[in-house]
């Protein structure tokens, strides 16, 4: 999302289902947390949490990977809107981190950054069960969620992770509605600008 690494996902440019997404990208429920972690209660999102021994002064640099976009099974979004919401994310991103260093590969002094589009608006109590049990109160059923999660591009330890689905887009579903591109706009241009703020207050701090 903030290179030219994350204008296209890896896997296929067609959606992924709900029930992948919990299988690869959020893992099953049996993967244990060792890492403590604190809310951060001033966040500006609705879901903050930071490692309890982050320290981001370690870090001058970030390592991009690709964005995940994931949609509930029947939900039957375009694979074009779907290549249209990445490339629109990633432009508003780079706008707000144009000054920032971002690499392709890991290594020591560079932060791991993912973003993750998620639409729970068809997924049920059941689905949320099969997420990870640190990640699940970020999660609520019927809600289209963006998630962010730093980690050490060297070790893999999580330095801290948000959520928030206060700017919800419309993106195409089964039932006929059609993708607000405007609204995609809005959204990624709110969550580069609360991540940019975020930067801005703790990285190589």
């Amino acid at each position: 999302m903030l290179t030219s690494e994350l204008s296209s996902c890896k896997r296929s440019a067609t959606a992924l289902s709900v029930s992948t997404l919990l299988a690869i990208t959020l893992s099953a429920c049996t993967t244990v947390e060792t890492q403590s972690f604190r809310v951060n209660t001033s966040s500006t999102v609705e879901s903050s949490q930071i490692a309890a021994n982050a320290d981001f002064s370690l870090y001058n640099r970030l390592h991009a990977v690709d964005m995940g976009i994931f949609f509930p099974e029947g939900t039957q979004t375009p694979p074009e809107d779907v290549q249209k919401i990445r490339d629109i994310f990633r432009s508003a991103f780079l706008g707000e981190l144009g000054d920032y260093v971002i690499v392709a590969e890991p290594g020591p002094g560079a932060m791991t950054v993912q973003a993750t589009l998620i639409d729970f608006r068809n997924a049920g109590n059941e689905s949320l069960m099969s997420v990870r049990s640190e990640l699940r109160d970020m999660a609520a059923p019927g809600k289209i969620l963006f998630m962010m999660e730093m980690r050490d591009s060297v070790s893999d330890a999580v330095l801290a992770r948000a959520a928030d689905s206060a700017k919800t887009p419309t993106i195409a579903t089964a039932d006929g509605t059609e993708t607000d591109w405007t609204s995609v706009e809005d959204a990624a241009q709110h969550w580069a600008s609360l991540f940019r703020a975020f930067l801005d207050e703790n990285f190589g701090r």
